[in-house]
């Protein structure tokens, strides 16, 4: 788990993400903070969605490990943090994709179009590394793969 930084009308915003050991995304969120309550609501999102991780990896952010303390607090179970630099290679190689797409934007205009320009290259990238399964998708490009997922989700 990391965050990453994004320009919005010249400010920077916090796109959290989280990637598992085999590299496949496993959530994101754009926030406007970097803080405890942000670090908190990304996590409540992504187990939501996904299940209650065993490990967490992450670099030595204090808002992050706050949250996850938080999280721990009602947990039987706790969650293990490891803030080893380097564990965390995985997710900040996985930026990398996402950076090369939005340093040419240069600029987001607004915050709500930042999160939908966002969800739509993370779909992407998802998509670029084999995440979903949809029949026929071998005789699929890219972009038609996404406009399938696209599909889906309006349809839903």
């Amino acid at each position: 788990m990391d965050e990453t930084y994004i320009k919005v009308k010249g400010v920077w915003k916090y796109l959290y993400r989280a990637v598992d050991k085999q590299g496949k995304t496993i959530d994101f969120l754009l926030t406007a903070e970097r803080d405890m309550a942000a670090a908190k609501r990304f996590f409540d999102k992504a187990m939501g969605a996904n299940g209650d991780p065993d490990k967490v990896a992450m670099d030595k952010s204090g808002a992050i490990r706050a949250a996850l303390d938080a999280i721990n607090v009602g947990r039987d179970v706790p969650i293990l943090v490891r803030q080893v630099k380097y564990l965390n290679n995985i997710v900040e190689q996985d930026h990398r994709a996402i950076k090369r797409v939005t340093r040419p934007m240069l600029n987001f205009k607004s915050f709500c179009a930042a999160g939908s320009v966002l969800a739509g290259i993370e779909l992407m990238h998802m998509i670029r590394k084999g995440q979903f399964a949809i029949d026929g998708v071998e005789a699929m490009s890219f972009a038609d793969q996404f406009f399938a997922m696209a599909g889906m989700v309006r349809s839903v």
